[in-house]
């Protein structure tokens, strides 16, 4: 009875839920821009991510624990001691960099065979849409065989780091997976 009511109170009066997202991409593709822009909700200076960030990100009553991985290709084989316990990957490519397309593709195929990222919704932001010759979302979609992906779901959004464009959109989408993912837990 005792457990019973309990979940009862936190779901009528619960104003916050925590999530963890790992935001991943290749070295220079905005990962940490994003980040700032989600958690100050400003641009700020940045420098390549050598390791991780950490930021806690409240939108909407939802509390994200945020880590943002360096994208050095001698840093992406360190991405799977950050799966654990994962809710949600953010993967941020650089659309005007056509030529490192395919190192990406493969990264998120890596990815997505990891079991703890089993459960896991991805995101993928197709940033830096203000420079000019980037690619849609739509083809950054086809160049990475998103929609051969049957294993997790998966949106793609177009966005800008540095003025915001598109950025709240994708993680409006993050947002309604959590809590679909965490009203199938409940029952």
């Amino acid at each position: 009875m005792g457990i019973m009511f309990s979940t009862l109170w936190s779901r009528l009066f619960a104003t916050d839920s925590n999530y963890k997202i790992i935001i991943v991409g290749l070295d220079n593709a905005g990962k940490t821009t994003i980040l700032y822009k989600l958690s100050l909700g400003e641009v700020v200076t940045t420098q390549p991510t050598i390791g991780s960030n950490v930021e806690e990100v409240s939108y909407k009553n939802v509390k994200f624990t945020a880590w943002d991985l360096g994208g050095q290709a001698n840093l992406r084989p360190s991405w799977n001691t950050y799966y654990a316990d994962t809710n949600a990957v953010l993967v941020v490519i650089d659309a005007s960099d056509r030529e490192r397309i395919g190192t990406i593709r493969e990264e998120i195929e890596r990815l997505l065979q990891h079991e703890d990222l089993a459960s896991a919704s991805v995101c993928v932001y197709a940033n830096k849409q203000d420079v000019r010759g980037a690619m849609s979302a739509e083809e950054v979609a086809t160049a990475l065989s998103l929609h051969s992906i049957k294993s997790h779901p998966w949106t793609i959004q177009a966005c800008c780091a540095l003025n915001g464009d598109g950025i709240y959109e994708g993680l409006d989408w993050v947002t309604e997976q959590a809590a679909a993912a965490s009203g199938a837990a409940a029952h």
